[in-house]
């Protein structure tokens, strides 16, 4: 399991990791013939962030190959202040299952392997994460982008609501005694309307 930071290579705007490089053998009258997969992250630190999955006979090429790969298929992730999530999710994919979860400043990218190098891709500076079941790293990989296919801003959950972003933001931080204060408000109301 190689994990090796490629930088920038060619466009300065995406930064590109690899995460696993996997050597398949095919077996042929002379021998064995021996191929590479590579698995890389691609991201422009700013939230866009996509992997891709590319193979070939030579190390290079499968890394250049799943580079392509990655840059086609990337998405945008709305982030909490450019450096965490707006919420906690689970994400699955086969037998992988990662649970995600947004920090306080100072945190770090706490996160093991591939996780790690998706959100380094991403730009988040504070994460916490839990990889659950499988350890493989494309499952880990692609239930991370499950996870974070997700991931809904406050924005936009208020645009499907009509509603104002102030009041979704408002009940972020509420403890148990203001939201039942706030259920008998809605109470007394209801019975001041009967």
């Amino acid at each position: 399991m190689a994990r090796n930071d490629f930088g920038d290579r060619g466009d300065s705007e995406f930064v590109d990791k690899l995460v696993h490089i996997n050597r398949v053998a095919k077996v042929v009258k002379g021998g064995r013939r021996f191929g590479f997969a590579a698995l890389v992250v691609v991201g422009d630190q700013k939230g866009r962030v996509g992997f891709g999955h590319g193979k070939a006979r030579e190390v290079p090429e499968a890394i250049r190959k799943a580079t392509e790969t990655a840059k086609k298929g990337m998405i945008r992730v709305p982030l909490r202040e450019g450096r965490t999530l707006h919420h906690d999710i689970t994400g699955r994919h086969g037998a992988g299952k990662v649970l995600l979860r947004a920090a306080p400043p100072g945190t770090g990218i706490i996160a093991g392997g591939p996780m790690r190098a998706v959100f380094e891709c991403i730009g988040v500076q504070d994460v916490v994460t839990k990889s659950q079941g499988s350890s493989n790293p494309y499952n880990m990989v692609r239930a991370t982008f499950e996870a974070l296919r997700n991931q809904v801003s406050p924005r936009t959950v208020a645009a499907k609501r009509g509603k104002k972003v102030a009041e979704i933001i408002g009940r972020r931080g509420r403890g148990k005694a203001a939201e039942k204060e706030a259920a008998e408000a809605v109470e007394a109301e209801e019975t001041a309307d009967a």
